[in-house]
């Protein structure tokens, strides 16, 4: 089994930043490790969800969507099992809940991902 839990969202004004976190967990994620990408999606009211950003377990394989290209940055610390997603120059429609994710396979197809956390809101006020 693999658990993932997200912390970092909350509320900011335009031109802002936060720090997303998610730890993964539980057996099967800590014998095979090394074979899981993480990613972050989003998903607004309204809409469907959209891949943001994703990783390699070695970090040398890493995906953008183009609406946060050079803004949004992601890394995992793979000593903490932890994935990270660094949000800069927020904008009002980068709100949503955003979603971490692990799976093995390629990054950029949405079909790796089977492990799915609760949820973090991010809200970005003009």
């Amino acid at each position: 089994q693999v658990q993932l839990v997200e912390s970092g969202g909350g509320s900011v004004q335009a031109g802002g930043s936060l720090r997303l976190s998610c730890a993964a967990s539980g057996r099967t994620f800590s014998t095979f490790s090394s074979r899981y990408a993480m990613g972050w999606f989003r998903q607004a009211p309204g809409k469907e969800r959209e891949r943001v950003a994703a990783i390699s377990w070695s970090g040398g394989s890493t995906y953008y969507a183009d609406s946060v290209k050079g803004r949004f940055t992601i890394s995992r610390d793979n000593a903490k099992n932890t994935v990270y997603l660094q949000m800069n120059s927020l904008k009002p429609e980068d709100t949503a809940v955003y979603y971490c994710a692990a799976g093995v396979g390629r990054v950029e197809l949405l079909q790796t991902y089977d492990y799915w956390g609760q949820g973090t809101q991010v809200t970005v006020s003009s």
